[in-house]
């Protein structure tokens, strides 16, 4: 008869020890470094990151035109002379610059 008592408690025993581990697991998969919300928190950081690379894309697009329209190759003498006014101040307050 004991021997059927320590069974049911050593029976007992693994199942709390089991559902604990699973308790463990499920809360590590769930929360944990490399859970479901570091997951989403990934996914989120991603999309930032992505909208930025995109944004500093347009703009180095932007300043790689104007660059071009520089050189002595093809030469923009409007943009020239719209830049070296604005950059040495002989821009008129009455004078409109249109980019």
């Amino acid at each position: 008869m004991e021997r059927s008592g320590f069974r049911q408690v050593a029976i007992s025993m693994a199942y709390i020890v089991l559902v604990g581990a699973i308790a463990v697991f499920a809360h590590a998969g769930l929360q944990g470094e490399h859970g479901l919300a570091a997951y989403r928190e990934a996914e989120t950081e991603t999309e930032r990151l992505r909208a930025e690379f995109e944004q500093l894309r347009r703009e180095r697009v932007k300043l790689e035109n104007k660059v071009l329209r520089l050189s002595e190759r093809h030469l923009d003498l409007d943009l020239l002379d719209e830049r070296a006014r604005a950059v040495l101040g002989l821009v008129r307050e009455d004078e409109l610059i249109v980019r």
